[in-house]
């Protein structure tokens, strides 16, 4: 005997089709979706069921909303930094997962920041520069939470700087991922000097645009980072 298939709740499906016409492109960035009355009709529900699959929709940062004369739901423009909360959440909970580690973490990282600091030493502009000085630290003068902060922003920044904008939404919530209090605690007592100086190498290199130099720079900065976590107190 078969179970009977559970339906999802009618705004989940209203939801559904919405976000398919969305990412497939049918439903263009800062088109208006039809009002609300004339979805209750056309699809045959009541408006509260409408309005719950708008309000879903917009959690997702799919659509906004706005009130007024001109007002009404509207697909929204990609926005990187939105796109990558949802994928901040999933890695996550993949990185608390037993299947997923650090030298997960490492191996995406290899792939995404050698070839990014190429790209970006040839394609940055004064704005990246200034952003990447920035996001420097001092390892004789700053504490933990800041050298973590500035790491990954130094790193966004360079993603950023590709010019291209699928890298920084790939990026951001890999350097987000947290080490884990443990790892952090066991790093060897040069590890944010060594990190520094490669960052100001790669500023370096970047200012130069000498894209060779700084993929060589990214390859012996990530062999550093798998090396000294790997191994217990960095040994």
């Amino acid at each position: 005997m078969t179970g009977s298939v559970v339906r999802p709740p009618a705004y989940q499906q209203l939801a559904d089709d919405l976000r398919a016409d969305i990412t497939s492109g049918r439903l263009q960035p800062g088109e208006r979706l039809p009002p609300e009355p004339e979805l209750c009709v056309k699809i045959g529900v009541s408006r509260s069921t409408v309005r719950e699959a708008l309000r879903l929709l917009a959690s997702q940062h799919l659509i906004v909303t706005t009130r007024g004369v001109t007002g009404g739901s509207f697909v929204a423009h990609p926005d990187a930094g939105q796109l990558a909360e949802g994928l901040s959440t999933g890695f996550t909970l993949l990185t608390h997962s037993a299947g997923v580690g650090l030298a997960d973490l490492l191996e995406l990282r290899r792939a995404l920041e050698v070839p990014a600091a190429g790209l970006a030493a040839v394609r940055r502009t004064e704005s990246h520069l200034a952003e990447l000085r920035g996001a420097l630290f001092d390892p004789l003068i700053d504490d933990l939470d800041t050298m973590l902060a500035a790491h990954s922003a130094f790193h966004r920044a360079l993603a950023k700087a590709t010019g291209n904008p699928l890298f920084e939404l790939v990026g951001r919530p890999l350097y987000q991922a947290s080490y884990g209090e443990e790892l952090v605690r066991d790093l060897p007592v040069d590890y944010w000097h060594h990190i520094d100086a490669d960052h100001r190498q790669l500023l370096a290199e970047l200012t130069a645009q000498d894209a060779s130099a700084a993929t060589g720079t990214a390859v012996r900065h990530l062999d550093y980072i798998a090396l000294t976590t790997s191994t217990p107190s960095g040994g």
